[in-house]
């Protein structure tokens, strides 16, 4: 969720803090993006303190000690999507390691 808050996105470091070095992410546009690629659109506004995400539905289930995989559904300005995201341990915490989305009609 910390990876939601426009305060979080709008910090390279803080968003550094929770993606792994090796993340990759399909997103609701198709489009593949990596570390360096969100990087460069952090900060650039599209989660909007005054229009918040809405996430509901948030289920998650350790696949192996270390990797836990999580399922949730979001809302921003109408814009609905399945996500789903894998989070592995490492020495520094828990790191978005892969993250889809699925854009909803």
């Amino acid at each position: 969720m910390r990876l939601l808050d426009p305060k979080v996105r709008a910090s390279p470091v803080r968003v550094l803090e929770l993606l792994d070095p090796e993340f990759v992410e399909i997103g609701a546009s198709g489009r593949r993006w990596d570390v360096r690629s969100i990087l460069e659109v952090t900060g650039d506004g599209s989660v909007s303190p005054k229009s918040p995400v809405t996430v509901s539905e948030l289920a998650g289930t350790v696949l192996a000690p270390g990797l836990v995989h999580l399922t949730y559904f979001t809302d921003h300005r109408g814009r609905r999507a399945w996500r789903s995201s894998l989070w592995r341990r490492a020495e520094a915490g828990w790191r978005m390691y892969f993250h889809q989305a699925t854009p909803v009609g």
